[in-house]
């Protein structure tokens, strides 16, 4: 089996609900499908204001690729990059804090993070095995009678 990134580069605008929803179409899973919109939302808004200062003249690159145990997407600004030191989530985060959040939700919602050296390039990752959709307590959801 042939694995391939799929390629999708945007403006550097906060209009991203159409992309995060392409995006997520390998996730049917409901419930992971609002935690990683959530955890991608960040990442990409991070990206945009953070890494290309909001400048629609600038674009974001991001790439996805399913293997048989992950599916993980790249995003990348044109930005200068996140120091090494800004890059962890330090706990426990103060409640009143402006910095920091986002990480938190990005390393809450994926079960790999990393960035590139220089920064500018963060890849998040999910287990396959969480993408399916549970079943109920009893294994078979509305065919137990």
């Amino acid at each position: 089996m042939a694995l391939r990134w799929s390629d999708f580069i945007t403006p550097s605008t906060l209009q991203l609900a159409p992309l995060v929803e392409l995006l997520l179409e390998p996730v049917r899973c409901l419930q992971l499908q609002a935690e990683l919109q959530l955890g991608l939302q960040e990442a990409l808004v991070n990206a945009v204001r953070h890494g290309n200062g909001c400048d629609p003249a600038k674009c974001l690159r991001i790439r996805r690729i399913e293997t048989p145990r992950w599916v993980v997407w790249q995003v990348q600004d044109e930005g200068p990059g996140v120091p090494e030191s800004a890059r962890c989530c330090q706990l426990p985060l103060a409640l009143d804090s402006c910095d920091g959040r986002g990480l938190f939700l990005i390393h809450h919602c994926f079960d790999d993070v990393r960035w590139s050296p220089r920064g500018n390039r963060l890849q998040l990752a999910v287990r396959r095995e969480r993408l399916r959709p549970a079943l109920s307590a009893r294994g078979w959801g509305s065919l137990d009678r």
